[in-house]
């Protein structure tokens, strides 16, 4: 039909003869921390985890997922992962950005939903708020080739083995698609959202200082490079990664004790 003005066509219009879809968000919440070392003169070895949380409802009751929620029709998009992480962990004033957005026509068994992801950074040490009883950390340990990844999520009491095929989709950005072949533990398309996330996460601490979002407002350089090392899977050379990273830090006059004394840098 033909509309020879705006307002006649808002007159005429009815949402009922389109499709709707819902929309949501969800938020891949990650940390880098240290583990228990029990010699003091090494510096502290480094582990990365995610938070997740656990559904109450279905589908997928008692599963767990990132935190996420339907996006309110009156509310901005930029709005949605800050209160929806607030509401699902407890936490707030933190880093994110934003991530992919994933559509798959049946990545949800209630309805179309497509979901705009998010990546958010924080150091678990600064947290002033005590993450809620539903939501746990999990540490994550991948195994990758060049075909497949593995990916390993474990907190004190479960653990979750992801199994994915990985295909190369785009030669000149290296993005990949992952092809789930075994999830033990993940709601709805979240093991994709994870795997995804990690690769997003991996690439962008080459080239912007995304990273400082986990680090305290001090710390080594030894510090700083175990936390690159944990994220990219990778041991790096020592004078190579001090020349990459030296005009992003600034030296303190403070120095690390114990064992080998360091200088410690702040941003």
């Amino acid at each position: 039909m033909e509309y020879n003005s705006e307002k006649e066509f808002l007159k005429a219009y009815n949402p009922d003869d389109y499709k709707r879809l819902s929309m949501t968000t969800d938020i891949l919440l990650f940390s880098v921390s240290d583990m228990e070392q029990e010699n003091y003169r090494k510096t502290n070895e480094k582990s990365m985890s995610i938070l997740l949380v656990k559904r109450k409802t279905y589908p997928f009751k008692d599963k767990w997922c990132v935190p996420g929620g339907f996006l309110k029709i009156d509310e901005e998009l930029e709005d949605c992962p800050k209160r929806i992480l607030k509401e699902e962990t407890n936490l707030t004033d933190i880093y994110m950005e934003q991530l992919y957005t994933f559509g798959s026509v049946k990545r949800d068994p209630r309805m179309r939903i497509v979901s705009t992801a998010y990546m958010a950074l924080v150091d678990k040490n600064k947290l002033k708020e005590r993450i809620s009883a539903n939501s746990a950390w999990f540490n994550i340990k991948a195994d990758s080739t060049k075909n497949t990844v593995v990916l390993t999520l474990s907190s004190n009491t479960e653990e979750i083995v992801i199994k994915a095929k990985k295909e190369l989709i785009d030669k000149t950005s290296g993005k990949n698609r992952y092809i789930i072949e075994e999830n033990s533990g993940l709601a709805f398309d979240h093991a994709e959202t994870i795997l995804v996330g990690l690769e997003r996460l991996r690439n962008k601490i080459e080239y912007t200082d995304i990273v400082f979002n986990l680090m305290p407002k001090t710390f080594t350089l030894g510090e700083l490079q175990k936390v690159y090392e944990v994220i990219l899977g990778k041991t790096l050379l020592i004078p190579a990664f001090r020349r990459i990273i030296a005009e992003k830090v600034e030296k303190t006059d403070q120095i690390q004790g114990g064992g080998r004394s360091q200088t410690i840098v702040t941003l």
